[in-house]
């Protein structure tokens, strides 16, 4: 099944990681979110997996996505073309996520999390600056829409790429449907409450 997967050559070590995997957990079922909270020895990854996805969902992404379409609209764009460029940014992110699954092990998670998340920092206040400024100069809205586009790069070189295998790298076999279910359900949750928020922050 590894050679199907993976095609030829010598998996010995990653066959060798499941099977003492196998043999640490003797045949335990799976364990509930219940169990993820109460158990003490998966506390550090469970704090681990809630930090990095409240970092993914607090850095604006989904507001720069509701805010796009505007920013596009002042920087000229005419709105009938503003669903090309659009779809130019989701392609964008579509493409620089599958690029992250081939950097991801040369790179390194932890290094790949630190720049993306510094890259977008460094894109929103730069953005910030161009929003307040755009009616100033005629070429700032263009480099709103630029930023933008660096921003969506970083977010699907970073943790777009980065999170969704986290669960099932720092938790072993038992633990990972629970530690699915928690992200989902804590991504979902931050998610509704940045949504009901932002407008009265705004």
């Amino acid at each position: 099944a590894v050679k199907q997967l993976w095609g030829d050559g010598d998996h010995m070590a990653e066959i060798d990681d499941m099977m003492a995997e196998q043999e640490a957990i003797h045949g335990e079922k799976s364990k509930s979110v219940c169990d993820l909270f109460r158990d003490k020895a998966v506390r550090w990854q469970l704090i681990t997996l809630f930090l990095v996805s409240s970092c993914m969902q607090f850095i604006g992404v989904n507001v720069v996505y509701f805010y796009a379409y505007n920013v596009f609209i002042k920087a000229g764009i005419p709105p009938a073309q503003t669903h090309y460029v659009s779809l130019g940014v989701g392609i964008t992110e579509i493409l620089t996520t599958v690029l992250c699954g081939f950097l991801i092990e040369r790179a390194g998670r932890k290094t790949l999390l630190w720049k993306s998340y510094t890259v977008m920092a460094l894109a929103l206040g730069l953005l910030t600056v161009t929003l307040s400024l755009q009616d100033s100069f005629f070429w700032l809205p263009y480099c709103s829409v630029a930023l933008i586009f660096i921003f969506i790069m970083s977010f699907g070189i970073g943790p777009a790429g980065v999170l969704c295998p986290l669960p099932t790298e720092i938790f072993i076999q038992s633990y990972r449907p629970a530690a699915y279910v928690f992200n989902g359900s804590t991504n979902w949750i931050q998610l509704f409450v940045l949504g009901l928020l932002f407008p009265f922050i705004v």
